[in-house]
């Protein structure tokens, strides 16, 4: 199986570290439109050579790891791959990105989100063995052809990920609560810290608490504006209703209901019953 990857950051370096392992891939190539990562990429050899979109449109497999918007722009320069050949997108949002596969690939196309990643990016982000035991949403694989259903599984099966199938819409409104929400929190975390405090004070201060929390605001800025954009209805249904339950608290601490600020807290306390 020849495999082509488009990005080659965190999130595509990983799944080439993995995957050029396996026995069935005979050939993993690259695209990135960054000369620095396309260096890297070549000196850990994440990919055998750096080519351009015209070599790659007679691939069994194009794997798309960029920015959600430029996926969408991606997929209108592949509308003459072989009939044969499987587009998988690696995109944190879905339902746009759907509703602009152009017609004639959309048989071709796969729409999969790997629930897995780490706040660092670029060639040097990759790590192998990032996608095992961890999740894949495939999106509306019904509307996918038959070589192309069966090529994805294939290719997540062996990565070693826990198949889930939804609907792009339900996706994109459980990924704004449990992955879009939470790097908004940390972003503004950081960023009021920022405003408020000096380095050294951030640089002595900073303990475990802090750090977890604020994680995340290491993410690529460029990947997460995108995904925002994409997602805008869903993050800002999210950010509202953590906007209610943040004022919910703020009252009782104002108005010394400790009694209900442990309450609060304890239910909050449950999530990790189910995560643990």
């Amino acid at each position: 199986m020849k495999i082509a990857i488009i990005g080659l950051g965190l999130m595509g370096g990983s799944i080439a570290l993995s995957l050029r392992k396996k026995e069935f891939v005979s050939e993993i190539v690259g695209i990135d439109h960054n000369p620095q990562h396309q260096k890297d990429a070549l000196k850990l050899c994440l990919v055998e050579k750096i080519v351009t979109l015209d070599a790659i449109k007679d691939f069994d497999v194009i794997i798309l790891s960029i920015p959600v918007d430029g996926i969408i722009k991606t997929l209108v320069n592949l509308t003459d791959v072989a009939a044969h050949t499987t587009i998988i997108d690696l995109g944190s949002t879905k339902e746009r990105i759907i509703a602009n596969v152009p017609t004639e690939i959309r048989k071709n196309f796969v729409a999969a989100h790997p629930m897995t990643g780490t706040e660092h990016f670029g060639p040097y982000a990759a790590v192998d063995g990032l996608y095992d035991e961890q999740v894949v949403v495939l999106c509306d694989l019904e509307e996918s052809g038959e070589i192309q259903q069966t090529t994805a599984k294939k290719i997540f099966r062996s990565l070693n990920m826990k198949k889930y199938f939804m609907r792009a819409k339900e996706h994109d409104r459980h990924a704004a609560f449990i992955s879009h929400m939470p790097h908004v929190i940390s972003f503004s975390i950081a960023n009021t810290v920022m405003k408020q405090e000096n380095k050294d004070n951030i640089l002595a201060l900073a303990a475990g608490g802090f750090r977890s929390m604020s994680r995340l605001a290491k993410s690529s800025p460029s990947m997460w504006e995108d995904i925002f954009r994409q997602n805008k209805e869903n993050v800002l249904e999210a950010i509202n209703l953590f906007e209610d339950e943040l004022a919910r608290l703020k009252k009782h601490i104002v108005n010394d209901e400790w009694d209900k600020v442990h309450h609060d807290m304890a239910n909050g306390r449950k999530l990790h019953d189910i995560l643990d």
